[in-house]
């Protein structure tokens, strides 16, 4: 007996000693550990990193950049549902425990005293909160321990919800996606709360082990993980029978799905995140930064359109170029025979799916040839018709930009089984055989009274090509600089009236030992011409015998005030065709002057910037043209009833003093100047080049074509309702358009097709005519005052102390005026 009380009076001191050593040793690393712990309070102001997210200026997303996909989103925006299944997958006890679940570190302890190492966490939701917002993921003692302490001090500083709030925002679970509403948009497409039972439990299953239960890559252990989260919810009484049995019967919908992006602009989203990065560095892409920018959603789809219309028409008109390539057989390299091969659709439908999808232009092979239709297979494996009436007829082969082959009589001189090929589907669901265009167009539209970039379209597809056309596109603008000019010359002594003599002139340049003869289109010469009638017709001649009489310094010197950089411009005549390169936004601000009434704007992109909890950063205030400041007009009675509440009237009055606190854009053109250039535009619309604008049915419309040698470039720049616009269209590496393409039938239909939605419903701009013009009756041959009843007489108007005094009959035709047969020679430099 007295053994037996030896022994156990010993093992009661053992057990004691041993936890007094354990307790010595808890306090010793706890007196070690705790001073280097983190403060919690950091996870009050936590910044989880979010990228950055670009908006058009009617908040449709444009683009999204970070490596790290993620939508924060608050307690109560969390589905019931996923609080039960992420409890159930993780954490049952959460609201029960205080940071600690004391079992489940038994757990663990015992796994580190067997095998040395951790291998099941027994972590709680608030140890999991503690590690990711502040420890590394070695599986340590002393990183377990400063895990416990830490989930201890959270436990006593926040309340669970906080605490559940922290864990889903931060957690991975896949495919970039950070956070549970990242993951809901990246597997379904669909936010967190729009999920149903068998979804909400996917996601719960991925905190685990975000790969192996990834049902995109296992699909088959997901839906194992998924199952076993719905076993405990229904074990848990989370749910009911009958919701299990659906949710567990439920299959895999999860689908990839990239960005949501709602509006197609990438080369916007691309110019947004370079100036992010050259204002806020690497915090671009994970600060949470919301920018929206000055573009109108309808305006650039219909740009997008446009753009996408005009190249596929200009391909149409240049003939058929053939397969992408060919996957029906090989060839042998010493006969060049095909080599039978049975096809391998499999294969087939793997290159369809590699291939670029720009726009509607859907990749197909050809499985079948018939005389007058083929079949194709699309991506998705679904087969098509290509009838031959509306898809394969008169699709003459291409042989150069001049020449087409002969019309081809049935669908095997077209197409031919393996045929990679291009097809678009027509409204009446009929396929169409179309083609990738060779060529490239680009379209950038602005505000004439601010600058804002209303829409913008670097190219034919940002997937093919990253190179913006707009912004990094430097090409020779010929006839469409020729407005710039003009207005030289009319701010300097010149009217519309002022005739210049069109005949021929040869440059020399001794350094290149060859010669330069421009002419006009056609190679004819007019002799004497007005200006007005030289600028709509695009008169070469007049053009660069107008900047010899003015001067090249002079008109360079003037020419700076539509933007231009004076040390890129040339000092020699060939300036007045536009040779020297220019991309579309230096031309586009240039004829923003033009179109505002002589005003400097700036074109600017980003109207305002939020951070990630909404507060604004940075707001633009571009230099604004007041129309109206010049000369106040009093509202009219009719415009004041239309504002039928007392609250239109405020929100136009805040709309009106928001408008006057933006700074006065400068005036650079004087008004007289302006209003006659203006009027000069128009008639390139009315009666000139630009006619096909016509269409449109509007009479405020004016602009300019641009064609270069080649051709190689076609310009159209017009404007009309306060909107100003450029296109462009050529070839990346200058390769020529063809004989029979201009900037009227190559960029003019582009402008045409965007500005028809963008000026819907805008009322049209008449410029007030500035005091100090008078309209005179002139002899149209001579620009000199009409005869009294001269039958021919036009009107036409002038800056009042150069309006003529002198009548046609005592006309004196010295200088130029005679030198309709002489060749004048210039060196160009």
């Amino acid at each position: 007996m007295a053994h037996i009380t030896n022994f156990t009076r010993i093992t009661l001191w053992l057990m004691l000693s041993a936890s007094t050593g354990a307790l010595l040793i808890l306090v010793s690393a706890y007196l070690y550990l705790s001073p280097k712990l983190p403060p919690v309070d950091v996870l009050k102001d936590v910044q989880l990193q979010t990228p950055l997210r670009v908006f058009s200026t009617d908040g449709q997303l444009i683009g999204e950049f970070g490596e790290k996909r993620r939508s924060p989103i608050a307690y109560d925006q969390i589905p019931n549902q996923f609080v039960q299944a992420i409890l159930a997958a993780e954490d049952d006890r959460f609201f029960d425990h205080h940071g600690v679940d004391i079992k489940g570190l038994l757990r663990a302890a015992s796994q580190l005293l067997v095998s040395g190492s951790i291998k099941t966490g027994g972590s709680t939701i608030t140890m999991q909160v503690a590690k990711n917002y502040f420890l590394s993921f070695e599986k340590t003692f002393s990183r377990k321990f400063n895990e416990i302490l830490l989930a201890l001090q959270i436990e006593r500083e926040l309340p669970k919800q906080e605490i559940l709030e922290l864990y889903v925002n931060k957690i991975f679970l896949g495919n970039r996606a950070y956070g549970i509403e990242a993951a809901a948009l990246v597997y379904y497409g669909k936010s967190i709360n729009e999920l149903d039972l068998a979804q909400l439990a996917m996601i719960a299953g991925l905190p685990k082990a975000p790969s192996a239960y990834n049902p995109l890559v296992n699909p088959s252990r997901a839906i194992i993980r998924r199952n076993w989260i719905l076993n405990r919810m229904l074990d848990l009484q989370y749910i009911d029978d009958s919701e299990h049995i659906e949710a567990i019967s439920s299959p895999i919908t999860a689908t990839y799905h990239g960005s949501k992006v709602e509006l197609y602009a990438p080369y916007i989203a691309e110019m947004v995140r370079k100036d992010m990065l050259n204002r806020y560095g690497r915090a671009t892409y994970t600060d949470g930064f919301r920018v929206y920018t000055t573009i109108n959603s309808e305006l650039q789809d219909s740009a997008t359109k446009a753009v996408i219309s005009g190249l596929l028409a200009y391909d149409k008109r240049h003939g058929y170029r053939g397969p992408e390539q060919n996957l029906a057989g090989e060839t042998t390299a010493e006969t060049g025979q095909e080599i039978d091969t049975e096809p391998d659709y499999t294969e087939w439908l793997a290159a369809l799916r590699k291939a670029s999808k720009p726009g509607d232009l859907v990749p197909a092979v050809v499985i079948d040839v018939q005389e007058q239709s083929a079949t194709a297979l699309l991506a998705n494996g679904n087969a098509i018709e290509i009838a031959w009436e509306n898809g394969l007829k008169g699709k003459r082969p291409y042989i150069t930009v001049d020449q087409l082959g002969p019309n081809p009589k049935t669908a095997s001189d077209v197409v031919a089984v393996g045929d990679v090929i291009r097809v678009q589907q027509q409204t009446d669901s009929s396929w169409y055989l179309t083609q990738l265009p060779a060529a490239q167009a680009a379209l950038v539209s602005l505000d004439a009274d601010n600058g804002a970039v209303l829409s913008l379209v670097g190219g034919f597809n940002y997937g093919q090509s990253k190179f913006n056309r707009i912004t990094q596109a430097t090409r020779q603008p010929g006839s469409n600089f020729k407005p710039f000019v003009y207005t030289a010359a009319l701010a300097n002594g010149f009217t519309p009236a002022s005739t210049i003599n069109d005949a021929p002139i040869v440059f020399k340049d001794a350094s290149l030992e060859s010669t330069w003869r421009p002419t006009n289109d056609g190679g004819k010469f007019y002799g004497p011409t007005r200006l007005r009638y030289a600028l709509f017709k695009s008169r070469n001649l007049v053009s660069i015998r107008l900047l010899r009489s003015l001067g090249i310094s002079k008109t360079i010197n003037y020419v700076e005030k539509f933007g231009f950089d004076p040390s890129q411009l040339p000092r020699d005549l060939s300036l007045a065709l536009g040779s020297h390169s220019l991309t579309p936004l230096e031309i586009v601000s240039g004829y923003s002057v033009l179109a505002n009434g002589g005003f400097s704007v700036e074109p600017f992109l980003i109207q305002r910037i939020n951070d990630i909890d909404g507060n604004l950063l940075y707001e633009a205030t571009p230099a604004t043209v007041c129309r109206n400041c010049e000369e106040p007009v009093e509202p009219s009675t009719e415009a004041t009833e239309e504002l039928a509440t007392l609250e239109d009237i405020l929100e136009q009055a805040d709309a009106e003093e928001e408008e006057l606190s933006l700074p006065e854009a400068e005036r650079v053109i004087e008004p007289r100047v302006a209003y006659i250039i203006d009027s000069m535009m128009r008639d390139v619309v009315k009666k000139g080049t630009g006619r096909k604008a016509r269409s449109l049915g509007r009479d405020d419309l004016a602009g300019k074509t641009g064609t270069t040698n080649g051709p190689t470039d076609a310009w159209f720049s017009g404007y009309g309702g306060g909107i100003v616009t450029t296109a462009w269209f050529g070839f990346d590496k200058n390769g020529v358009l063809g004989n029979r393409e201009y900037g009227g039938s190559a960029a003019l239909p582009i402008w045409i097709d965007y500005m028809r939605v963008a000026l819907k419903g805008r009322p049209e701009i008449t410029p007030k005519q500035p005091e100090g013009i008078v309209t005179v009756k002139i002899d149209p041959t001579t620009g000199l005052l009409a005869k009294p009843g001269q039958s021919n007489a036009i009107f036409e108007i002038f800056r009042e102390e150069l309006a003529p005094t002198m009548e046609a009959d005592n006309e004196d035709l010295s200088g130029d005026l005679n030198q309709s047969e002489e060749v004048m020679v210039e060196d160009i430099f």
